[in-house]
């Protein structure tokens, strides 16, 4: 069988008043922007759980991060927790860590929103998937 290692975050609840304070923070087009890519992981299933981590609101499976958003003066980054294992046929994220990828969005310039919808699937399935293995023995990281 397959070790996972999981980032899990304890304080993972249904809807988190704290990522309502931090969504009604954020506005303009960039904030738009966040709050509907947030959404979108919200709405990926019943078990999506949320945390503000770092200061950006993180979507998770019961507590294990599959996708964050986070907005910036010039671009809002829609981020993966296990970004480099999932599949991006459209070539859509970026980064360097070992684990994190995410993909930047700016209100100038033009993106492929069905493709970036398919990516948040993706990383919700696919962490949905890891913690079913996990159940059955694999390796986690607490934060």
């Amino acid at each position: 069988m397959k070790t996972t290692q999981l980032l899990r975050f304890s304080g993972s609840v249904k809807r988190d008043p704290a990522i309502e304070t931090w969504m009604k923070e954020q506005t303009g087009e960039l904030g738009v922007i966040a709050q509907h890519w947030f959404e979108v992981m919200r709405q990926c299933g019943d078990d999506v759980r949320e945390v503000l981590h770092d200061g950006h609101p993180t979507a998770c499976i019961a507590d294990a991060a599959f996708g964050c958003v986070n907005a910036f003066k010039a671009h809002v980054n829609v981020g993966f927790f296990r970004g480099t294992e999932i599949v991006d046929p459209e070539g859509l994220l970026e980064g360097t860590g070992k684990f994190m990828r995410h993909v930047k969005l700016q209100t100038d310039r033009n993106f492929n929103a069905a493709a970036l919808m398919k990516l948040v699937e993706t990383a919700y399935t696919d962490m949905k998937e890891r913690v079913r293995a996990e159940s059955l023995g694999g390796s986690t990281y607490y934060l």
